[in-house]
This record gives C-alpha cells, structure tokens and sequence, in this order.
C-alpha cells in the first residue's frame, strides 16, 4: 500500500507529502457526471457499487494518496427519525426539526448495521477495488454541524436558531448534543470495524462560535468521539472560517488539524505546537484559476511546511464543481516531486 498518508497522519517521515482532496469524487469529474446522471447524491451513496466506483475513479484520475468514502453527512440521521432531502445547490433540506426538549427526546438511537448497512457495503466494495493501494478515510459530521441542519433546517450562514437555543435552552442543546456525540461514535466506530483507515471529522460550521461558547457548548463532545477512536486510525478534524478556534481544536486531541486558507499554514504549525500535524489549505479557488497563481502558492504551502512532520496537502475546502481535473493532477505531481524523499 501507498502508506504516506498514513505515515503523515501518524508523524513519521513519508515517502513524500501526501495529497487528498475532500470533495475529491464530485462533480468536476467527468467519470462522476456519468455515474450520477439525474439521480440524487444520497441515491448514489446508497448503492455500495456505485459508491465505491465513484471513490476508485476519483483516486485513479488524480493519482491521490488516500480515498474518501462516497457517503453524506446527514445518513445516519435517517436512523434517528430526522427526516431529509438534499437540494441540488442548497443542500440539506429537514422536514422535521428539531426545536424543542420532546423533538430531541423523540429522537431514536442509530442502530449501525439496520440504519446505515449501505455505507459498509461500499466501505467494503471500495476497499475490494482499491485492492490496498492507498488507504480509506471514513468520516462523520460534527455534532454541532449536524445540530445546525437539524435546527435551522436548511443551510444557514448564521445559525440563528442554534444558537438561540445553546443560550436559551441549555439542558435542550446539551441533550441534543449528548445524543448526536454517541451517534457519532458509534457510527464512527463501526466504519472503523468495516476497514477505513482513518476518519475525518467534519465540523463545517462551528467556526461561527466565539472560543467562549464553544469551550461551554461544544469542546467536551468534539473531544470524546477523538477519544472514542484513540490508538484505532488517525483521527482528522476539519473546520472552515476558524482561526480564532484553531487551538481549541488541538486541545480535542486530533492527530491531524485540517484547516483552511484563511489562516497561514506557518501559524496552523505553530499553533498546533508539534501536538497534531496539519492539513490543508490551498484556497480551493486557486485550484480552480490554475496557472502560476496556483503554483506559486503550492510552493509557499510546502515551504512553510518543510521539515514538519504530519503535513498532508488538501484544499482548504471541498473541490469547486468548475475545477479542471488536470489543474488538481498538477498539483499531486507538483506536491509528489518536489517533496520525495531523495536516496
């Protein structure tokens, strides 16, 4: 197997910096338009060869260190009796939302193998294909994200809704989040147990809390699912537009900190301290311009990474849907030679 994503996440020296993309199988892939037609994303991610064809045709096309299981965020909901669709250009969508003490009380317990068999399927299909030659990441949404879904019951920029009930019902949130942190775990968990290698933890929107209310509403969950997987797989936690969180990420115990453009990846280094290696964050919009804007911050993000161990290069962010895929081969190639290890 191609170990130097592995390698990365677990701070040993690889044989060069390892690329992965999230978002990497989406629809700037032509293999991926003809896959999905019409149907929608949660169709796809429940038919294991389908799912699975998707991640190994992503990997194949760009020549990237790792795959990323085909899955969604909101699935495992379904097991807990929230009610969804996904909107092409909106995103989730919840007919039932959950607002009050009952709405969280009436929530049901995932049962892993009943509720999300699909997903283990193609965890097992992808693995089969992959035939070991790169490693498997699994992932989850993080509790406070996927409460936002819930809440708001659509995208929202500012989660108002959340963030009234964090401060108006406290024992509501923390019920609600008690309930989604051993959703998660167990979730996680079993990915785990079907064969991925690693897990990414998305937690897309919390970069909207203050340091104060996250250390009060958030910090305690986010770090007992990394301490569920502790010693299992490298454990990656994800969060856009959160510099200010940075820190209190580290302090949750992730082996890799992935983070976004917004912040210096020199600073990502120095905040982390030696205690999480880094992933990230070329602007994803570079990857979509291409040329030598693209390169020229290529090279700055491996200069400002030299000689740390547990950098993996990624977008800052998911793959742009206009993106060229040779734009996204040119960097793999770029990352690949300009850090291999010399004999």
């Amino acid at each position: 197997m191609n170990s130097t994503f592995l390698d990365a996440c677990n701070k040993k020296e690889p044989a060069h910096t390892p690329v992965w993309f999230m978002r990497q199988a989406g629809r700037y892939l032509p293999s991926y338009r003809a896959v999905k037609g019409n149907r929608p994303v949660t169709e796809l991610a429940k038919d294991p060869a389908l799912a699975s064809q998707i991640v190994v045709d992503a990997v194949r096309a760009l020549d990237v260190d790792a795959g990323i299981i085909f899955a969604d965020i909101m699935l495992p909901l379904e097991g807990m009796g929230v009610q969804f669709r996904i909107e092409e250009n909106v995103g989730p969508i919840v007919t039932n939302p959950v607002r009050t003490l009952d709405d969280v009380n009436a929530l049901e317990a995932l049962s892993p193998e009943e509720d999300v068999g699909y997903i283990f399927d193609g965890i097992e299909a992808t693995l089969q294909k992959l035939d070991d030659s790169v490693p498997l990441i699994g992932f989850s949404g993080a509790p406070f994200t996927l409460a936002g879904y819930m809440i708001e019951g659509r995208p929202s920029r500012d989660l108002e809704k959340t963030k009234q009930m964090m401060y108006r019902e406290p024992e509501t949130w923390h019920r609600l989040m008690s309930a989604l942190t051993k959703m998660i775990t167990t979730y996680l968990a079993s990915q785990v147990s079907h064969g991925v290698d690693a897990v990414q933890l998305f937690d897309s929107w919390v970069g909207c809390l203050s340091p104060s209310d996250y250390d009060r509403y958030v910090s305690e969950y986010t770090a007992e699912i990394m301490r569920s997987l502790e010693a299992k797989v490298p454990r990656i936690h994800f969060c856009a537009n959160s510099a200010s969180l940075l820190g209190k990420f580290v302090d949750a115990g992730p082996d890799v900190l992935s983070v976004d453009w917004r912040v210096q990846i020199a600073d990502a280094w120095a905040t982390a301290g030696g205690r999480a290696g880094i992933q990230g964050n070329l602007d994803p919009v570079l990857a979509l311009a291409g040329g030598e804007a693209m390169r020229r911050e290529v090279g700055n993000i491996l200069e400002q990474s030299k000689g740390r161990r547990g950098h993996v290069f990624s977008l800052g962010h998911g793959v742009l849907r206009e993106t060229e895929p040779e734009n996204l081969r040119e960097i793999v190639k770029t990352v690949h030679e300009t850090t291999t290890r010399r004999a």
